[in-house]
Protein backbone atom coordinates (compact mmCIF):
# COMPACT_ATOMS: atom_id res chain seq x y z
CA UNK A 1 0.00 0.00 0.00
CA UNK A 2 0.89 3.54 -0.46
CA UNK A 3 0.35 6.50 1.94
CA UNK A 4 0.12 10.11 1.68
CA UNK A 5 -1.76 12.99 3.44
CA UNK A 6 -3.25 16.14 3.32
CA UNK A 7 -3.01 19.04 5.42
CA UNK A 8 -5.37 21.95 7.05
CA UNK A 9 -2.86 24.00 4.98
CA UNK A 10 -1.14 24.09 1.28
CA UNK A 11 1.66 25.58 2.55
CA UNK A 12 2.27 23.87 6.36
CA UNK A 13 3.98 21.02 5.10
CA UNK A 14 4.64 18.04 8.32
CA UNK A 15 7.99 16.70 8.85
CA UNK A 16 8.60 13.90 6.53
CA UNK A 17 6.65 15.21 3.32
CA UNK A 18 8.64 15.55 0.30
CA UNK A 19 7.86 17.32 -2.71
CA UNK A 20 6.95 15.17 -5.74
CA UNK A 21 6.92 15.60 -9.21
CA UNK A 22 3.25 16.50 -10.66
CA UNK A 23 1.24 13.38 -10.22
CA UNK A 24 4.13 11.43 -9.02
CA UNK A 25 2.39 11.10 -6.11
CA UNK A 26 -0.78 8.85 -4.52
CA UNK A 27 -1.86 11.53 -2.39
CA UNK A 28 -2.90 15.15 -3.35
CA UNK A 29 -3.40 18.04 -0.85
CA UNK A 30 -6.83 18.05 -0.16
CA UNK A 31 -7.21 21.28 1.72
CA UNK A 32 -6.04 23.05 -1.62
CA UNK A 33 -9.48 22.75 -3.37
CA UNK A 34 -13.09 21.79 -2.78
CA UNK A 35 -14.53 21.72 -5.58
CA UNK A 36 -12.58 21.76 -8.34
CA UNK A 37 -12.28 19.86 -11.57
CA UNK A 38 -10.72 16.75 -12.36
CA UNK A 39 -6.82 17.08 -12.08
CA UNK A 40 -4.59 17.57 -15.51
CA UNK A 41 -1.37 16.24 -15.95
CA UNK A 42 -0.18 20.14 -16.24
CA UNK A 43 -1.54 20.71 -12.56
CA UNK A 44 0.16 22.06 -9.67
CA UNK A 45 3.17 19.67 -7.58
CA UNK A 46 1.67 17.35 -4.77
CA UNK A 47 3.51 15.83 -1.53
CA UNK A 48 4.00 12.41 0.10
CA UNK A 49 4.43 11.41 3.55
CA UNK A 50 6.31 8.57 4.29
CA UNK A 51 4.96 5.54 5.54
CA UNK A 52 7.94 4.31 6.60
CA UNK A 53 8.68 7.07 9.22
CA UNK A 54 4.62 6.72 9.98
CA UNK A 55 5.32 3.15 10.81
CA UNK A 56 8.04 3.98 13.20
CA UNK A 57 6.17 6.32 14.97
CA UNK A 58 3.90 4.28 15.91
CA UNK A 59 6.43 1.41 16.80
CA UNK A 60 8.03 3.57 19.03
CA UNK A 61 4.74 4.25 21.06
CA UNK A 62 3.57 0.43 21.28
CA UNK A 63 7.77 -0.45 22.70
CA UNK A 64 7.24 1.86 25.11
CA UNK A 65 3.62 1.17 26.43
CA UNK A 66 4.86 -2.94 26.50
CA UNK A 67 8.16 -1.53 28.65
CA UNK A 68 5.84 0.23 30.75
CA UNK A 69 3.75 -2.72 31.15
CA UNK A 70 6.45 -5.20 32.17
CA UNK A 71 8.07 -2.68 34.16
CA UNK A 72 4.71 -3.18 36.26
CA UNK A 73 5.61 -6.68 36.68
CA UNK A 74 3.26 -8.23 33.88
CA UNK A 75 4.11 -11.17 32.17
CA UNK A 76 5.21 -10.32 28.18
CA UNK A 77 2.68 -10.62 25.79
CA UNK A 78 2.86 -13.49 22.93
CA UNK A 79 1.67 -13.71 19.50
CA UNK A 80 1.19 -17.03 18.20
CA UNK A 81 1.24 -17.72 14.47
CA UNK A 82 -0.48 -20.34 12.91
CA UNK A 83 0.85 -20.99 8.88
CA UNK A 84 -0.04 -23.52 6.63
CA UNK A 85 1.50 -24.71 3.71
CA UNK A 86 4.44 -22.70 1.39
CA UNK A 87 2.76 -19.65 -0.23
CA UNK A 88 5.98 -17.53 -0.42
CA UNK A 89 3.61 -14.34 0.45
CA UNK A 90 2.39 -15.92 3.28
CA UNK A 91 5.85 -16.67 4.60
CA UNK A 92 6.48 -13.65 3.63
CA UNK A 93 4.12 -11.50 5.30
CA UNK A 94 4.63 -13.52 8.60
CA UNK A 95 8.05 -12.99 8.83
CA UNK A 96 6.99 -9.18 8.86
CA UNK A 97 4.65 -9.77 11.73
CA UNK A 98 7.03 -11.23 13.69
CA UNK A 99 9.77 -8.97 13.24
CA UNK A 100 7.47 -6.07 13.91
CA UNK A 101 6.57 -8.31 17.06
CA UNK A 102 10.14 -8.43 17.73
CA UNK A 103 10.44 -4.56 17.67
CA UNK A 104 8.31 -3.46 20.37
CA UNK A 105 9.05 -6.17 22.54
CA UNK A 106 6.06 -8.81 22.40
CA UNK A 107 7.41 -12.46 22.00
CA UNK A 108 6.12 -14.76 19.14
CA UNK A 109 6.01 -18.08 17.57
CA UNK A 110 5.48 -19.49 13.95
CA UNK A 111 3.52 -22.81 14.11
CA UNK A 112 3.70 -24.38 10.80
CA UNK A 113 1.82 -27.15 9.21
CA UNK A 114 1.50 -28.67 6.07
CA UNK A 115 -1.02 -27.74 3.64
CA UNK A 116 -2.89 -31.66 3.72
CA UNK A 117 -3.70 -30.64 7.10
CA UNK A 118 -7.58 -31.62 8.06
CA UNK A 119 -9.98 -28.44 9.10
CA UNK A 120 -10.63 -30.72 11.98
CA UNK A 121 -6.97 -30.59 12.99
CA UNK A 122 -6.54 -27.19 12.18
CA UNK A 123 -9.72 -26.30 14.57
CA UNK A 124 -8.40 -28.55 17.55
CA UNK A 125 -5.34 -26.90 17.24
CA UNK A 126 -6.73 -23.38 17.38
CA UNK A 127 -9.39 -24.32 20.68
CA UNK A 128 -6.35 -25.38 22.21
CA UNK A 129 -4.22 -22.14 21.77
CA UNK A 130 -7.20 -20.41 23.10
CA UNK A 131 -6.97 -21.86 26.05
CA UNK A 132 -3.03 -21.51 26.82
CA UNK A 133 -3.20 -18.72 29.17
CA UNK A 134 0.62 -18.34 27.14
CA UNK A 135 -1.25 -16.96 24.11
CA UNK A 136 -2.25 -13.38 24.30
CA UNK A 137 -2.80 -12.99 20.27
CA UNK A 138 -3.43 -15.52 17.57
CA UNK A 139 -3.89 -15.58 14.44
CA UNK A 140 -4.33 -18.15 11.41
CA UNK A 141 -2.54 -16.72 8.22
CA UNK A 142 -5.05 -16.40 5.25
CA UNK A 143 -5.52 -18.09 2.61
CA UNK A 144 -5.56 -21.42 4.13
CA UNK A 145 -6.13 -24.43 0.98
CA UNK A 146 -9.14 -24.86 -0.76
CA UNK A 147 -10.59 -27.99 1.36
CA UNK A 148 -10.18 -25.60 4.46
CA UNK A 149 -13.46 -23.01 5.42
CA UNK A 150 -12.06 -19.66 6.03
CA UNK A 151 -15.18 -17.98 7.74
CA UNK A 152 -15.53 -21.22 10.04
CA UNK A 153 -11.12 -20.57 11.39
CA UNK A 154 -11.74 -17.12 12.15
CA UNK A 155 -14.78 -17.69 13.69
CA UNK A 156 -13.52 -20.46 16.14
CA UNK A 157 -10.36 -18.08 17.12
CA UNK A 158 -11.28 -17.06 20.47
CA UNK A 159 -12.52 -12.91 20.00
CA UNK A 160 -10.56 -11.50 22.98
CA UNK A 161 -7.11 -13.32 21.32
CA UNK A 162 -8.36 -12.59 17.67
CA UNK A 163 -5.63 -9.65 16.59
CA UNK A 164 -6.50 -10.23 12.80
CA UNK A 165 -10.09 -8.58 13.80
CA UNK A 166 -11.42 -11.06 11.58
CA UNK A 167 -13.64 -13.04 14.44
CA UNK A 168 -18.02 -12.44 13.51
CA UNK A 169 -17.84 -10.53 16.93
CA UNK A 170 -15.03 -8.08 16.45
CA UNK A 171 -16.00 -7.42 12.96
CA UNK A 172 -20.09 -7.13 14.30
CA UNK A 173 -18.58 -4.88 17.57
CA UNK A 174 -16.95 -2.83 14.33
CA UNK A 175 -20.33 -2.45 12.23
CA UNK A 176 -22.16 -1.22 16.07
CA UNK A 177 -19.55 1.62 16.40
CA UNK A 178 -18.45 -0.33 19.84
CA UNK A 179 -14.49 -0.89 20.64
CA UNK A 180 -13.20 -3.76 18.77
CA UNK A 181 -10.38 -5.57 17.28
CA UNK A 182 -9.91 -3.76 13.84
CA UNK A 183 -8.62 -5.53 11.15
CA UNK A 184 -4.58 -4.53 10.44
CA UNK A 185 -5.51 -2.88 7.07
CA UNK A 186 -8.04 -0.85 7.87
CA UNK A 187 -6.60 0.21 11.15
CA UNK A 188 -3.57 1.33 9.16
CA UNK A 189 -5.57 3.49 6.79
CA UNK A 190 -7.23 4.87 10.04
CA UNK A 191 -4.26 5.91 11.20
CA UNK A 192 -2.90 7.56 8.31
CA UNK A 193 -5.97 9.55 8.19
CA UNK A 194 -5.84 10.69 11.57
CA UNK A 195 -2.52 11.37 12.23
CA UNK A 196 -1.72 13.06 8.66
CA UNK A 197 -4.83 15.22 9.03
CA UNK A 198 -6.98 14.58 6.16
CA UNK A 199 -10.41 15.73 7.23
CA UNK A 200 -12.74 13.57 7.13
CA UNK A 201 -15.85 15.17 8.80
CA UNK A 202 -18.93 15.69 6.00
CA UNK A 203 -16.42 14.81 3.14
CA UNK A 204 -17.49 12.56 -0.30
CA UNK A 205 -14.78 9.36 0.26
CA UNK A 206 -14.74 6.61 -2.16
CA UNK A 207 -13.70 3.15 -1.32
CA UNK A 208 -12.91 1.36 -4.39
CA UNK A 209 -12.90 -2.58 -2.88
CA UNK A 210 -15.94 -4.34 -0.70
CA UNK A 211 -13.49 -6.93 0.77
CA UNK A 212 -14.93 -8.35 4.58
CA UNK A 213 -10.87 -8.26 5.40
CA UNK A 214 -10.06 -4.39 3.92
CA UNK A 215 -12.59 -2.25 2.18
CA UNK A 216 -15.80 -2.83 4.20
CA UNK A 217 -13.99 -2.27 7.93
CA UNK A 218 -12.15 1.05 6.36
CA UNK A 219 -15.94 2.46 4.96
CA UNK A 220 -17.42 1.04 8.59
CA UNK A 221 -14.48 3.48 10.02
CA UNK A 222 -15.24 6.42 7.72
CA UNK A 223 -18.88 6.74 7.99
CA UNK A 224 -20.12 5.84 11.22
CA UNK A 225 -20.63 8.83 14.07
CA UNK A 226 -17.50 10.64 15.43
CA UNK A 227 -19.29 10.83 18.67
CA UNK A 228 -20.39 7.31 19.49
CA UNK A 229 -18.62 4.20 21.25
CA UNK A 230 -16.20 3.94 18.95
CA UNK A 231 -15.64 7.00 17.24
CA UNK A 232 -16.34 7.07 13.29
CA UNK A 233 -15.42 9.70 10.38
CA UNK A 234 -18.73 11.19 10.02
CA UNK A 235 -17.86 10.78 6.10
CA UNK A 236 -20.45 10.17 3.11
CA UNK A 237 -19.23 6.78 1.95
CA UNK A 238 -19.66 5.11 -1.28
CA UNK A 239 -18.11 1.52 -1.82
CA UNK A 240 -17.78 0.45 -5.11
CA UNK A 241 -16.25 -2.98 -6.43
CA UNK A 242 -15.68 -5.10 -9.41
CA UNK A 243 -18.74 -5.03 -11.09
CA UNK A 244 -18.96 -1.29 -10.89
CA UNK A 245 -18.71 -0.54 -14.47
CA UNK A 246 -15.29 1.93 -14.79
CA UNK A 247 -17.41 5.10 -16.05
CA UNK A 248 -19.68 4.78 -13.12
CA UNK A 249 -16.86 4.67 -10.99
CA UNK A 250 -15.19 8.07 -12.46
CA UNK A 251 -18.19 9.60 -11.62
CA UNK A 252 -17.94 8.75 -8.43
CA UNK A 253 -14.17 9.29 -8.01
CA UNK A 254 -14.50 12.62 -9.46
CA UNK A 255 -16.65 13.76 -6.72
CA UNK A 256 -14.83 12.40 -3.82
CA UNK A 257 -12.59 14.25 -1.45
CA UNK A 258 -10.91 10.92 -0.44
CA UNK A 259 -10.27 7.99 -2.42
CA UNK A 260 -9.12 4.38 -0.91
CA UNK A 261 -8.26 1.98 -3.61
CA UNK A 262 -8.42 -1.43 -2.16
CA UNK A 263 -9.48 -3.79 -5.16
CA UNK A 264 -6.52 -5.71 -6.39
CA UNK A 265 -6.98 -4.41 -9.69
CA UNK A 266 -3.85 -2.64 -11.11
CA UNK A 267 -4.05 0.54 -12.84
CA UNK A 268 -7.73 0.76 -11.98
CA UNK A 269 -7.44 4.61 -10.82
CA UNK A 270 -5.82 6.81 -13.27
CA UNK A 271 -5.13 10.57 -12.94
CA UNK A 272 -8.24 12.08 -14.92
CA UNK A 273 -10.36 10.64 -12.46
CA UNK A 274 -9.15 12.08 -9.51
CA UNK A 275 -10.20 16.01 -8.97
CA UNK A 276 -7.75 18.34 -7.67
CA UNK A 277 -7.04 18.30 -3.63
CA UNK A 278 -8.48 15.05 -3.49
CA UNK A 279 -6.78 12.42 -0.97
CA UNK A 280 -5.35 9.15 -2.26
CA UNK A 281 -4.38 6.31 -0.72
CA UNK A 282 -3.49 2.89 -2.42
CA UNK A 283 -3.82 -0.27 -0.31
CA UNK A 284 -3.50 -2.49 -3.67
CA UNK A 285 -0.93 -4.82 -3.64
CA UNK A 286 -0.47 -6.86 -7.11
CA UNK A 287 2.12 -8.86 -8.44
CA UNK A 288 2.84 -8.45 -12.01
CA UNK A 289 5.23 -9.21 -15.14
CA UNK A 290 7.56 -6.15 -15.85
CA UNK A 291 8.31 -6.72 -19.51
CA UNK A 292 10.74 -4.20 -19.45
CA UNK A 293 13.38 -6.61 -16.54
CA UNK A 294 11.45 -9.81 -17.37
CA UNK A 295 11.12 -9.78 -13.18
CA UNK A 296 7.54 -9.64 -11.46
CA UNK A 297 7.16 -6.06 -9.46
CA UNK A 298 4.91 -5.10 -7.31
CA UNK A 299 2.61 -2.26 -7.73
CA UNK A 300 -0.86 -0.80 -6.45
CA UNK A 301 -4.29 -0.02 -7.84
CA UNK A 302 -3.44 3.30 -8.92
CA UNK A 303 -2.00 4.30 -11.91
CA UNK A 304 0.71 6.80 -10.56
CA UNK A 305 4.65 6.78 -10.82
CA UNK A 306 5.14 6.74 -7.44
CA UNK A 307 4.66 3.26 -6.46
CA UNK A 308 8.10 3.22 -4.39
CA UNK A 309 5.82 3.88 -1.60
CA UNK A 310 4.14 0.51 -1.41
CA UNK A 311 6.49 -1.35 0.81
CA UNK A 312 6.09 1.81 3.25
CA UNK A 313 2.80 1.70 3.80
CA UNK A 314 3.08 -2.22 4.50
CA UNK A 315 4.99 -1.44 7.17
CA UNK A 316 2.19 0.99 8.76
CA UNK A 317 -0.16 -1.99 8.32
CA UNK A 318 2.15 -4.45 10.25
CA UNK A 319 2.45 -2.03 13.32
CA UNK A 320 -1.16 -1.63 13.34
CA UNK A 321 -1.05 -5.29 14.07
CA UNK A 322 1.26 -4.84 16.40
CA UNK A 323 -0.62 -1.87 18.19
CA UNK A 324 -3.97 -4.28 17.80
CA UNK A 325 -1.94 -7.30 19.56
CA UNK A 326 -0.95 -4.84 22.38
CA UNK A 327 -4.17 -3.24 23.10
CA UNK A 328 -5.81 -6.42 22.83
CA UNK A 329 -3.65 -8.29 25.56
CA UNK A 330 -3.57 -5.30 28.03
CA UNK A 331 -7.06 -4.59 27.83
CA UNK A 332 -7.31 -8.48 28.70
CA UNK A 333 -4.95 -8.32 31.68
CA UNK A 334 -5.75 -5.08 33.90
CA UNK A 335 -8.09 -2.87 35.48
CA UNK A 336 -7.09 0.08 35.70
CA UNK A 337 -3.39 1.88 34.40
CA UNK A 338 -2.41 4.93 32.95
CA UNK A 339 0.31 5.07 30.52
CA UNK A 340 1.30 8.46 28.82
CA UNK A 341 3.11 8.42 25.67
CA UNK A 342 5.12 10.83 23.77
CA UNK A 343 2.46 12.93 21.88
CA UNK A 344 -0.11 13.21 24.51
CA UNK A 345 -2.06 10.87 23.81
CA UNK A 346 -2.96 8.04 26.71
CA UNK A 347 -3.33 4.33 26.86
CA UNK A 348 -6.12 4.01 29.58
CA UNK A 349 -6.33 0.86 29.96
CA UNK A 350 -9.56 1.03 32.30
CA UNK A 351 -11.93 2.24 29.78
CA UNK A 352 -10.19 0.12 27.11
CA UNK A 353 -9.49 2.63 24.60
CA UNK A 354 -6.91 4.21 23.21
CA UNK A 355 -7.47 7.42 22.36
Amino acid sequence: MAAASAFSSCSALRSGSVPLRRWRTLLLPAACSTSSPPRSAASDEATIISGTKLAEQVLKEVQRDVESWISFGNKRPHLTVILVGDNPASHTYVRNKIKAAAAVGISSEIILRPKDISQEELLDMTVKLNKDARVSGLLVQLPLPDHIDERTVCNTIAPEKDVDGFHIMNIGRLCLDQPSIIPATAAAVWEIIKRTGIQTLGKNVVVAGRSKHVGMPISMLLHTDGEHERPGGDATVTITHRHTPKEQLKIHTQLADIVIVAAGIPKLITTDMVKEGAAVIDVGINHIHDPLTGKTKLVGDVDFEAMGALSEESAITVSSLSTDLWNNWTKNNTEAIYLPTSDTRALCLSCKLHS
